[in-house]
């Protein structure tokens, strides 16, 4: 679709067609997009109208997670302690964009620094799924999918720290890829989670993803984590004949919608129709992989945000004391509640005597779970479950019930632990809502899964259906 929207820019108008999308943005009741680059985007459509380059992505719009550095556009978290903070510089991922001569027209709203599943706890206000305008679009990308989804932006990148780009892509029936730990540069993504989170495409289609993919992914010397090398990821191989395909029994059952069980399982089918091949297999530690996630993900947090202060950039409020006092208000005005639950659970984990009872007990977790992954990839080439366990909930259905909202990640985390690549893409419906197959692969394979995605998407209809209600 990408590369139909560049000729159709090619043979029309790039600043016609960017202006139709911000008038739609106008009177949309999403609240998808938290500010707009109207005059720089227009001007650079002006630009490709005249001169239109030859960058893969010339002249097409993209819109941009919070959490992901813009060169002169805000970038707050969605969070009240950063409003206002403009950055100096680009991410890796935005200047390789710009390099491709794509157009960054905003940023799209989050859970306050990436934490939450549904969009809910920005300083903005909930993002609505397009779907339903009553239900979450899912988190913590949930502005970027919701978007994408709406028609608003052709396409969006989010960040993924323990499935917020596959939740949002499932609840709002898009394609969300989170790559292999170190194959996107985080350089210029506001950290919450270091050892867990990669930036990561949210589009309408496998191919557009492929695309995306192929300018953000690459070494960045900036990035200690970045993995050496470039891989190619067009064209998508056809077909998956020979492919053998894993279902990891703790992946059905219990806490999963029957609907949603019975989406995952035609598409399985449907791959097996195709030509695939499926077997039983076991991830035994995934009963475990909450739990450590959340000691992990809130110890790595509890460091991260400790440089907001209000010091040196965003809020500042009323007149300075002393120090402890100062710092002290600044945060407890600035953070929401969750950010601050996250915070307090962290520091606990970390503190004297709890260091090796909860935070080194959950990175021995972690390797268990890595380890699941490599002793199933052994036997098959890659993994397919449901991406989320239900479909989009109510806003305020859970917010206030963190636990209930945590076990909506329990298929998703584990992904994030083991550092290997997902994606997911739209399956069926339960009802109204979309609902997300979540195929895995093996480390730096994002080959496979693009494949068996890119086959799926073809052989069915429903990454063609969009919302009645925008």
């Amino acid at each position: 679709m990408l590369m139909e929207l560049k000729e159709q820019l090619l043979s029309g108008s790039a600043e016609e067609y960017l202006s139709k999308l911000f008038l739609k943005i106008e009177r949309s009741s999403l609240n998808g997009f938290t500010s707009l680059a109207r005059e720089s985007a227009l001007q650079q459509a002006r630009e490709f109208d005249k001169n239109p380059g030859k960058g893969r992505l010339a002249g097409v719009p993209i819109a941009i997670k919070e959490c992901i550095s813009t060169k002169g556009i805000e970038t707050n978290c969605s969070s009240n302690i950063l409003r206002g903070y403009i950055p100096p510089y680009d991410a890796h991922v935005i200047q390789q964009l710009k390099a491709e001569g794509a157009i960054i027209m905003g940023k799209t709203n989050m859970d306050e620094f990436a934490m939450g599943s549904s969009t809910e706890t920005s300083c903005f206000g909930p993002t609505r799924n397009p779907w339903d305008h009553d239900r979450v679009p899912g988190g913590s990308s949930g502005g970027s999918a919701a978007v994408v989804a709406g028609g608003e932006a052709p396409c969006a990148l989010g960040s993924d720290t323990g499935g917020s780009v596959r939740c949002p892509a499932s609840f709002c029936g898009i394609v969300g890829l989170k790559p292999t730990y170190g194959l996107v540069s985080r350089f210029g993504l506001i950290a919450y989670a270091n050892s867990l989170e990669q930036i990561g495409p949210l589009t309408r289609t496998v191919e557009d993803t492929a695309l995306l993919m192929e300018v953000i992914a690459g070494h960045d010397e900036r990035d200690t984590t970045s993995a050496e090398g470039k891989k190619s990821y067009l064209p998508i191989k056809e077909g998956v004949g020979g492919l053998k395909i894993g279902i990891p029994r703790e992946y059905f059952g219990e806490g999963v919608s029957k609907e949603v069980e019975r989406a995952v399982w035609d598409a399985i089918n449907t791959l097996e129709g195709l030509g695939a091949t499926w077997k039983e297999v076991s991830l035994p530690h995934t009963k475990n992989a909450l739990a450590a996630y959340y000691v992990i993900a809130m110890s790595e947090a509890s460091s991260n945000l400790a440089r907001f202060d209000g010091l040196r950039y965003g809020l500042r409020p009323g007149e300075d004391k002393d120090w402890h006092t100062t710092f002290s208000d600044i945060r407890a005005k600035g953070f929401g509640p969750e950010t601050k639950r996250r915070i307090l659970l962290g520091t606990y984990a970390l503190s004297a005597g709890y260091y090796g009872r909860y935070y080194l007990k959950a990175l021995k977790v972690r390797t268990l779970i890595k380890e699941d992954f490599l002793r199933a990839f052994k036997d098959v080439d890659l993994l397919a479950g449901p991406t989320m366990p239900i479909p989009a909930f109510r806003i305020g259905e859970r917010i206030n019930d963190p636990l209930s909202l945590y076990l909506a990640d329990v298929f998703t985390v584990p992904i994030n632990l083991a550092g290997v690549p997902a994606i997911s893409v739209p399956c069926g419906f339960a009802g109204h809502l979309p609902v997300g197959l979540q195929l895995i692969g093996r480390h730096f394979d994002e080959a496979t899964i693009l494949q068996a995605a890119h086959t799926f998407e073809k052989a069915t209809p429903f990454h063609e259906r969009m919302p009645e209600v925008v």
